[in-house]
């Protein structure tokens, strides 16, 4: 199986549980990768016959641009349902950087993986 990834998709929204982070915007960071198969597109050479990135791209931005979470935990789970369900990936791998989050850390988040990894062939 093949894996094609995003990564340090950058995308402002409301996260937090604490008054003042539901008051601003935050930046989280993506980090992802999905599994697909990817030799019916080698051959065809057509953006039709693969997991187009830069359509998941567009739809996680929409989706968590107009998200209210207050758990990262919750985020990710909504954001891996979606790579799942509409773009047909069996595996996927999402790290959620939260920068800034933790006074004198460079980076905070979470690492999820759902699905089942499929086997290389």
């Amino acid at each position: 199986m093949d894996i094609i990834f995003l990564r340090g998709l950058r995308i402002e929204t409301i996260i937090g549980i604490y008054d003042w982070e539901r008051e601003i915007k935050q930046a989280v960071i993506l980090d992802i990768e999905m599994a697909t198969d990817i030799r019916k597109a080698a051959l065809s050479d057509t953006i039709s016959d693969t997991l187009d990135y830069k359509s998941v791209a567009k739809r996680l931005i929409a989706f968590v641009e107009a998200s209210s979470f207050g758990l990262v935990e919750t985020l990710s789970e909504e954001i891996t349902a979606i790579i799942i369900n509409e773009f047909d990936v069996p595996w996927v791998r999402l790290t959620l950087n939260k920068k800034g989050a933790i006074r004198g850390a460079s980076d905070v988040g979470i690492i999820i993986e759902r699905g089942v990894k499929p086997a290389n062939d």
